[in-house]
């Protein structure tokens, strides 16, 4: 299993990572229900995507047994249990013209630094320019796994896990709660308000379906806010966040009257009608540090992010 330098930078637009066949399948352990083939279960499983264009992915070998590698006929027999590999495809797919960076790396463990603009993993119009994809293009890596989420506008530290062995070990830390995370942003001054304090609130899915937003309720999302340093047009906010909702940070600054500066979507009546992103104006938020005891080994762990808003 190679092992990068710390610093080694990857280069989007190099000949290994514009591979027609680099981005790695996704893997489906096919879930219960009535069907009868293949084709008629994986249609049910992505009603988004066309039954033709399911059909013409079997014809290509582009759906696949994950014991074997084995291609798929989508007139096999469903079977529950069976894990299946697939080849999420999009066409003209954007290209994200921005470098991660390896910040730490051992046999079970990739840290790295994620640039503004780049999403996680596959989803929507994205799948080969992910962080995900370009790492297991990189080191050809199929099993590679990230341990959490940034936002594709968030800048900083993602955790990936190399090993399937040990993975449960290190998401655990992500569920019990037992990863300190720290984030930097600038946002709007808030001299009214007194710190650190605690924002706690129920976040709720918002419309449309991809916003999230604040609602009545018992609270669901905990952060604490500190003040690192006061400019006159923004100041320096480390966001330390207790629970983990999406794009909580977000919509929790955005609350208290300091939405972070370069958001599109936050406050809700701010979004524009513009979809296309403009590499201009980033988020200013960024994923400073991890730091957690390692589940394994009782070391202590502690990464940071070489970037700066």
């Amino acid at each position: 299993m190679p092992i990068p330098p710390p610093d080694a930078p990857f280069d989007p637009g190099s000949p290994d990572a514009s591979a027609p066949d680099a981005p790695a399948p996704s893997r489906l352990q096919l879930p219960p229900g009535p069907w009868t083939n293949l084709l008629d279960g994986v249609c049910a499983r992505f009603p988004a995507i066309g039954r033709e264009r399911w059909r013409e992915r079997f014809a290509r070998g582009r759906v696949l047994d994950a014991r074997d590698g084995r291609a798929l006929d989508a007139a096999a027999a469903y079977k529950v249990g069976l894990e299946i590999l697939y080849f999420r495809e999009v066409e003209r797919e954007p290209r994200i013209p921005f470098a991660e960076r390896i910040v730490h790396a051992d046999e079970r463990l990739l840290v790295v630094d994620k640039p503004h603009f780049l999403p996680v993993a596959p989803a929507g119009r994205f799948v080969a320019e992910t962080l995900l994809a370009r790492l297991q293009r990189r080191y050809r890596e199929p099993d590679l796994a990230p341990l959490h989420r940034l936002d594709a506008a968030t800048a900083g530290l993602v955790l990936f896990s190399r090993q399937r062995a040990s993975r449960d070990a290190y998401q655990a830390l992500f569920r019990e709660r037992r990863i300190d995370k720290r984030y930097l942003a600038l946002a709007p001054p808030l001299p009214a308000l007194a710190f650190p304090l605690l924002r706690r609130s129920r976040i709720e899915a918002g419309e449309p379906f991809f916003l999230m937003r604040e609602a009545h309720g018992e609270a669901n999302s905990e952060t604490k806010v500190e003040v690192v340093s006061r400019g006159p047009q923004a100041w320096t906010y480390a966001l330390y966040p207790v629970t983990g909702r999406k794009h909580q940070l977000r919509v929790h600054m955005a609350a208290l009257g300091a939405p972070i500066l370069g958001d599109r979507f936050y406050p809700l009546q701010a979004r524009g009608e513009a979809d296309d992103e403009d590499f201009s104006q980033p988020l200013k938020l960024l994923a400073q540090s991890l730091r957690f005891v390692d589940p394994l080994d009782g070391g202590e762990r502690r990464f940071e992010s070489g970037l700066a808003l």
